[in-house]
């Protein structure tokens, strides 16, 4: 009865007043019950802002001197860490080993259920020493209960080895913040289906993964104001992205835009570099090194220069 009267503590797995009829309701009304749900997902969010921003400054801090961003979690929150990592090298040209997803049960429970892997703190464990993780690196856990043993595991691991440790649920008060150095609490309330935690948590876990990857990635100079600049064209339609890019950033023609792409070898910073200052793409290759990446600082000590 133990685990029974675990689960009724947790609102994620409670009986949402709002959707006690969904079957009685007309699909016009079901979707608006769904939605209006929904809509309370972004203020949960909110309510954790400051911490979500606490573990941006700390993962860039690390990713600075060497260190990796995982994820490790279960289902749904497992397969949203995995979604999150998998668009980090193409949006950013990151390395693939950056960010990296662990979902219990491995690859295959991305497109099958292996729910009883979950249920194994060990595994956990192994998942995170298979990848040799290090005192540099930062471990984010997903877990919309706060309580999957698989992802308290790997917390309890990676803080015995010196990894930040973050972790992400959608209940408050969570097992997770026992396990972990930061804690972010989504709390979402009750689903519009009892327990299936891949509909309001699940969102709010992709929002906050939205969160933390991009602001991470911003801290990094991967941006230039709102713009992707270290975008990988590795494609048709992110090589116009490419031009358009360059175009605005440099506040040049399209035409223009491609032949300093084409001629920068496709680098987006480059090629804004190479315009602002007049200068070869090796130049501003070596320039945007001397600063870390940033165009911005570029372009500043340019300026002041």
């Amino acid at each position: 009865m133990k685990n029974i009267e675990d689960l009724s503590t947790l609102a994620t797995e409670n009986s949402n007043p709002a959707s006690k009829d969904l079957d009685q309701l007309t699909t016009l009304e079901m979707v608006q019950v769904i939605n209006n749900e929904d809509s309370r997902v972004a203020e949960a969010v909110q309510q954790v802002l400051p911490e979500i921003a606490a573990a941006i400054d700390q993962i860039a801090g690390r990713l600075q001197k060497g260190g990796r961003l995982i994820y490790i979690g279960a289902g749904t929150s497992g397969r949203l860490g995995v979604l999150d990592a998998s668009e980090c090298p193409p949006t950013f040209s990151v390395p693939p080993e950056l960010v990296v997803g662990l979902i219990a049960g491995g690859d295959i429970a991305l497109r099958h259920s292996v729910e009883a892997a979950e249920d194994r703190p060990e595994l956990g464990q192994r998942d995170l020493e298979a990848i040799n993780l290090s005192p540099k690196d930062c471990v984010v856990g997903l877990t919309a209960s706060g309580r999957t043993p698989y992802v308290l595991g790997g917390l309890d691991y990676a803080r015995a080895t010196g990894a930040l440790v973050v972790g992400v649920a959608c209940n408050r008060p969570a097992a997770i913040s026992q396990h972990a150095e930061l804690s972010i609490l989504a709390a979402v309330g009750a689903e519009v289906l009892s327990g299936s935690t891949r509909l309001k948590s699940g969102t709010a876990q992709k929002m906050i993964l939205n969160m933390l990857s991009t602001g991470v990635m911003v801290r990094l100079g991967k941006t230039f104001g709102n713009l992707m600049v270290d975008l990988r064209p590795t494609n048709a339609k992110l090589r116009v992205r490419a031009a358009r890019l360059v175009s605005q950033a440099a506040g040049c023609s399209p035409e223009t835009a491609q032949s300093l792409l084409e001629a920068c070898q496709w680098e987006v910073k480059t090629a804004i570099v190479a315009y602002h200052l007049g200068c070869k793409a090796d130049e501003a290759r070596a320039k945007l090194s001397s600063a870390g990446g940033f165009v911005r600082k570029v372009l500043e000590q340019n300026k002041h220069g």
